[in-house]
């Protein structure tokens, strides 16, 4: 991972609300049909309602990644108090492979903020062993990925990736106020 996408995870803030400082060692690739993610990019809920292709870039076919999907934001981002709201959650993935081929444990739920400018974070863990995340948690909301991390030893990401998601009216989380031309008194 370059630089650039290092940094943005930062700018993002999901370096801080969703992981800790990492040093990605694989190649993560999302995408939207057939749109590559590119971290900050900004999409609309429509473009994000089908599962993405996920592509791990490892060096072994033998190793397993884990993949959880989370929504720091929910409900809003001036209140979160569902932190973070897990979208997607696939473990037992090989390497150098697609996700298809892991075991899906929380299916994908596309991203549907009901306002303002939501992040969406992918975030992929090395597993020690395959089968080692195996139990779903109990609940969507209030999951915590640093938490999840440290029940099933997966040790620091290997890679994160994010996108924002708003609704499709959505302006940017910023309104709009349309007001009437004014017109000049009678005379």
């Amino acid at each position: 991972m370059s630089t650039t996408s290092r940094d943005s995870l930062v700018l993002g803030r999901v370096v801080g609300d969703v992981v800790d400082p990492l040093s990605p060692t694989v190649a993560l690739r999302v995408s939207y049909n057939g749109r590559h993610l590119i971290n900050g990019s900004d999409l609309r809920a429509s473009a994000v309602g089908a599962r993405p292709r996920v592509e791990i870039g490892g060096t072994d076919f033998r190793q397993s990644y884990t993949l959880v999907t989370v929504d720091p934001d929910a409900p809003n981002l001036s209140n979160p108090t569902l932190r973070e709201y897990l979208h997607w959650l696939v473990t037992n993935i090989p390497g150098i492979t697609e996700i298809e081929y892991g075991r899906e444990v929380i299916c994908y739920e596309s991203p549907r903020p009901p306002a303002g400018i939501h992040r969406v974070v992918f975030v992929l863990f090395q597993q020690m062993a395959r089968g080692s995340v195996d139990q779903p948690p109990l609940l969507r909301h209030n999951f915590c990925t640093r938490n999840f991390a440290v029940e099933h030893g997966l040790g620091a990401p290997v890679a994160a990736a994010f996108f924002t998601c708003q609704p499709e009216g959505g302006t940017g989380g910023r309104r709009h106020v349309l007001r009437q031309p004014r017109t000049s008194p009678a005379s």
